[in-house]
C-alpha cells in the first residue's frame, strides 16, 4: 500500500476503504398515483434548474457542489464547491 507521508499512520490503513460516491441532479415529490403512471419516455420534472450545481454525496452524507460535464462519452462532474470551502478555478 503506498502511503503520502503527510498521512497519519492510524488513517493510512482506511485509504483503500471503498466508499459510494454519488451525484444528485435534484428531486421532485408526486403522489404515488403518479408514481405508478410512469413509463418509459415519461419526464420527471425536479427541484432544481438546468444550470445549478449538482450535489455530490460520499456514503450519503454530501461533501461537494459541482456541474456535469461530459467526458469522452460519459457524465462526469467537475467540483466547484468543497464542503467548508472553495476549489481553486484552473483552465484544464
Amino acid at each position: 500500500m503506498d502511503s503520502n507521508p503527510n498521512t497519519p499512520a492510524n488513517l493510512s490503513v482506511l485509504l483503500d476503504v471503498p466508499v459510494r460516491l454519488t451525484v444528485e441532479l435534484g428531486a421532485c415529490q408526486m403522489p404515488m398515483r403518479e408514481v405508478l403512471q410512469l413509463c418509459a419516455g415519461s419526464v420527471v420534472q425536479l427541484d432544481r434548474a438546468a444550470d445549478a450545481p449538482v450535489d455530490l454525496f460520499v456514503n450519503q452524507k454530501r461533501i461537494a457542489r459541482g456541474e456535469v460535464v461530459v467526458v469522452e462519452d460519459r457524465f462526469g462532474i467537475r467540483i466547484t464547491e468543497l464542503l467548508g470551502g472553495t476549489v481553486a478555478s484552473s483552465s484544464a
